[in-house]
């Protein structure tokens, strides 16, 4: 099957452009009721700061109600939050406008189901089938607004936690990027008795990941610094990932986030299967940590889609990216970067340690990556330049590295990383084979 919209991560473009568009946002919402197949399902929207996101989540509230869909509209919120909202509430569906990492510019959709996980592959194309069909009804739906949407979120992400467990004392600095999350970490590590300086949490609808937010990890290390806080914390625009900052002021990748809970989850003796679930990007050094302890890592394709999978399939608890996209699936059903925060915490609050002390827990191999934007996709051995210089880092870094090139699920770019224990060759053939995409693609 192929689909013509969704992507590893929903559906996603720049807004006011096909699909990002009212007119196909509201297709959409009746395709969704069309293919839930259930008479006057109830279904959830959330979304970030984005300014095209009331209108796309208009254009699908008209879409859901003309097919006789029951909206909830819980205005702005993470999109773990929907997810928990969707699974509390029993609701039948949940969606999400958001893209997440992406520019204001971008905006995009994608869907939870009524168990609160993403939809697989085989209902998105689904959807795509119905897009164009008509689905009359009896009677509209309604239009219901979530106050609390925010609160409740809050109250789920604590839960996570030890009864009585608390943060006083503790000095955060939090990058909320201009998104979703502006409202909601803030008030959980207060909640928490945590010293809280928030930074970025005044969305306008246009500076959502301006120059900050979890893939700008020079600005939470500044505020880090500048702030005196003991760690810092840092959101994508709808807050499903995490970065996080030791007292250094030296960020964390997702694949350190991963090696500290997997051997806490190891030593308490709770890691399903003593199994750690990450995508073919995540470093070696993981590998090699959980190994040691006695446990091991698979590995998937790049997305935290197929993490989960994964994840399911195994009866795993414990998953996620490079990226900072973790999911403890003992306390949501999605990447949350408000519960990952608060599991990290809880490591270093019982542990009496710091981050610093607490990352060395993995030794990391070396990396060299790139994102060269491209105008085509074609497939790449049937490029012969890039070919060649992929052969060639291939050569170079046998036996103990790898080469992997692919193009991103969410936007117009190939993505390079090379991985092995001499980081002077590794910057050499990324540069070699970056070039090489520049000149072809």
């Amino acid at each position: 099957m192929t689909r013509r919209y969704f992507g590893t991560d929903g559906i996603r473009g720049r807004a006011g452009e096909t699909p990002i568009t009212a007119e196909f946002a509201e297709k959409l919402g009746r395709a969704l009721v069309r293919v839930l197949d259930k008479a006057n399902p109830v279904i959830a929207i959330g979304r970030d700061t984005r300014q095209s996101g009331p209108m796309l989540q208009d254009a699908l509230a008209r879409g859901i109600t003309s097919a006789g869909g029951k909206v909830c509209l819980l205005g702005v919120l993470p999109t773990p939050g929907v997810a928990a909202f969707v699974v509390a509430n029993r609701l039948d569906a949940g969606v999400v406008i958001s893209a997440s990492h992406n520019p204001a510019r971008d905006n995009g959709i994608k869907f939870f189901s009524g168990d609160g996980f993403k939809l697989p592959d085989a209902t998105e194309f689904a959807i795509e089938e119905q897009l164009d069909g008509e689905f009359a009804t009896g009677m509209a739906g309604t239009v219901s607004v979530i106050e609390d949407a925010a609160r409740q979120y809050v109250a789920h992400a604590l839960r996570s936690l030890p009864a009585g467990f608390s943060l006083h004392g503790l000095k955060v600095a939090v990058d909320c990027a201009n998104g979703a999350a502006s409202e909601t970490t803030p008030a959980a590590l207060r909640v928490l008795g945590a010293e809280v300086h928030v930074f970025h949490a005044s969305p306008d609808g246009s500076n959502i990941n301006a120059d900050c937010g979890s893939t700008v990890s020079r600005e939470i290390s500044r505020l880090v610094k500048e702030s005196g806080a003991r760690v810092g914390l840092s959101h994508d625009g709808d807050a499903d990932r995490l970065l996080l900052c030791d007292e250094t002021g030296d960020p964390l990748d997702g694949d350190e986030l991963l090696a500290m809970a997997g051997l806490d989850l190891l030593r308490r003796g709770e890691l399903t299967g003593n199994t750690v679930v990450a995508t073919v990007m995540s470093n070696l050094g993981l590998d090699e940590a959980i190994e040691q302890a006695g446990g091991k890592v698979i590995r998937t394709a790049v997305g935290d889609r197929y993490v989960l999978e994964a994840m399911r399939e195994g009866g795993f608890i414990l998953g996620g990216e490079q990226s900072g996209h973790m999911i403890f699936l003992r306390h949501g059903t999605t990447g949350d970067g408000l519960v990952s925060a608060l599991q990290i915490f809880r490591l270093m609050a019982e542990g009496g340690k710091p981050l610093s002390e607490l990352r060395q827990a993995i030794r990391k191999y070396p990396q060299a990556q790139r994102a060269v934007s491209v105008k085509s996709q074609p497939a790449l051995e049937s490029v012969p330049a890039i070919q060649a210089a992929m052969t060639a880092a291939e050569q170079a870094l046998a036996p103990r590295g790898r080469v992997l090139v692919r193009y991103s699920g969410t936007e117009p770019k190939l993505r390079i990383l090379l991985e092995g224990r001499d980081a002077g060759m590794l910057e050499t053939h990324a540069d070699r084979i970056a070039d090489a995409v520049r000149q072809s693609l």
